[in-house]
């Protein structure tokens, strides 16, 4: 039986070959550290003031500074908040992105995501 080719872990900034998606280090991922959602404030009320954020800014800025318009899906932290609830809750600290830039800048940015 032919074995998978092997290739970079998944895991950005891993470059460990694997036949899986992620290298052993990586396999059960930075999620199982991580607390819920809710309990990071992405409850019902996020849901609620993001919607109505989102309603107000309809379009990703990242993609208007290239002359796109494409529609806002998240209401991002421009400065990643870490739990602080102040920082968290401050609309300047916000921003409305297309899922794409939204996962690009977690990735680049913030130092993936969960971490």
């Amino acid at each position: 039986m032919a074995s998978a080719p092997l290739h970079e872990c998944n895991q950005a900034g891993c470059h460990i070959l694997t036949t899986g998606r992620y290298c052993d280090k990586h396999k059960r991922g930075y999620d199982q550290h991580r607390e819920s959602a809710s309990k990071r404030g992405y409850n019902r009320r996020w849901q609620i003031v993001s919607k109505a954020y989102l309603a107000n800014h309809p379009f990703c800025v990242r993609c208007l500074e290239r002359g796109i318009h494409e529609h806002a899906t998240v209401v991002d932290h421009i400065v990643p908040h870490k739990g602080n609830q102040s920082l968290f809750w401050d609309k300047s600290n916000w921003q409305p992105l297309c899922k794409q830039c939204h996962d690009k800048k977690t990735a680049t940015e913030d130092g993936g995501f969960g971490r």
